[in-house]
């Protein structure tokens, strides 16, 4: 959970500086022992649960501190008895004090987001509900946060019934299993940053935050999760914007955390450890955004990565564990769009 490099970096809030010098980490920062993709946990009083897809269902795993999760025991809380497909990317939540664990099941085109729920965290958990996405189009990675008082379900998914590009929609959501009204594209994957590999391009794995100024962060992956070019990046919601506006959305100018220098948005480096972080996930208490931490702070976060020096293939995934920051003051640029072409407000730098 230590920096990838020596950094004096300093974190400008409304009312301090906070200058850190960060030791170096070791070749394996951050490293778990657990080979797995798609990390998603959330912190429950004094404790972290996990949840991951394995072998045609879902395992959790309960644990003191996030390092711990990848040699904690697991229970089995659902599995996939009327052969729905594969079984991808499970994601915990809790809404009004149930967990629900919101996954994508399906074969090629049929891919499609289901939900099971229950009053425990890691057991006691029911069938599945397959979740009515307005559109009812190919979707995966989807999770739901409430945001100025209305729940929201974000995804990636596509625009038609044939892989062109994975675009990431948001939708309301009137229960934690009932979406309502349309669907809305929030981001493409148009920036050249993000079209390194592709075939199709891809925007995925949507997490939600909001920073110290109450505004709201969907951190996403880009580029193909089959190459050490995937990484993180950021969309951030203008004051007072409308969620399903695309025009009210900022992307940052390139990747926020990834391995390959060329992609990075000016002022953000490359990884020294890890090949391909992405599909990551923010540890928030409750794993609710009200929860999101404050300026100043590192605060913990979780995603999956190929050790550099290791052929980069999806079987050689770890989960890593890793921290974050709010980074203040960060302008996002665009062009040719409606609406202002800069956005001034918090980023967030990534570390090993």
């Amino acid at each position: 959970m230590t920096p990838s490099r020596f950094l004096r970096c300093a974190i400008t809030s409304a009312l301090c500086v906070v200058v850190m010098i960060c030791s170096a980490p070791a070749s394996n920062a951050g490293q778990t022992s657990l080979k797995a993709a798609d990390p998603s946990v959330v912190e429950v009083g004094s404790t972290y649960v996990g949840v991951q897809a394995v072998g045609g269902g879902i395992l959790a795993r309960q644990a003191s501190t996030p390092d711990g999760l990848a040699t904690a025991p697991t229970q089995r809380i659902w599995t996939d008895t009327r052969d729905l497909g594969d079984v991808w990317a499970p994601e915990i939540v809790v809404d009004g004090g149930r967990f629900y664990v919101y996954f994508t099941a399906g074969r090629d085109a049929a891919h499609r987001m289901y939900v099971i729920s229950s009053a425990q965290p890691t057991t006691g958990y029911g069938s599945e509900t397959k979740l009515a996405l307005p559109g009812d189009r190919w979707a995966i990675d989807g999770t739901l946060f409430t945001f100025n008082g209305q729940r929201w379900f974000v995804w990636s998914g596509w625009a038609g019934d044939t892989n062109v590009e994975q675009n990431l929609y948001i939708a309301r959501m009137s229960s934690p299993t009932t979406p309502t009204g349309a669907r809305y594209v929030i981001s493409q994957p148009r920036e050249s940053w993000e079209r390194v590999v592709g075939n199709p391009y891809i925007n995925e794995s949507p997490e939600a935050i909001k920073d110290p100024n109450g505004q709201l962060h969907i951190a996403y992956s880009a580029n193909g999760s089959w190459s050490d070019r995937y990484c993180l990046a950021d969309l951030r919601l203008r004051v007072g914007g409308d969620p399903t506006n695309v025009w009210d959305w900022y992307k940052s100018n390139g990747c926020l955390f990834g391995s390959n220098q060329a992609q990075m948005m000016t002022g953000w480096d490359a990884t020294l450890y890890a090949n391909g972080p992405g599909h990551h996930t923010f540890v928030l208490p409750g794993g609710d955004i009200a929860n999101s931490p404050p300026a100043g702070n590192r605060f913990p976060m979780m995603y999956h990565a190929v050790a550099k020096g290791t052929p980069y293939e999806w079987r050689n995934r770890y989960w890593y564990t890793g921290t974050a920051v709010w980074w203040g003051s960060t302008t996002y640029r665009r062009a040719n769009s409606p609406g202002a072409a800069t956005d001034t407000g918090f980023s967030l730098k990534f570390f090993e």
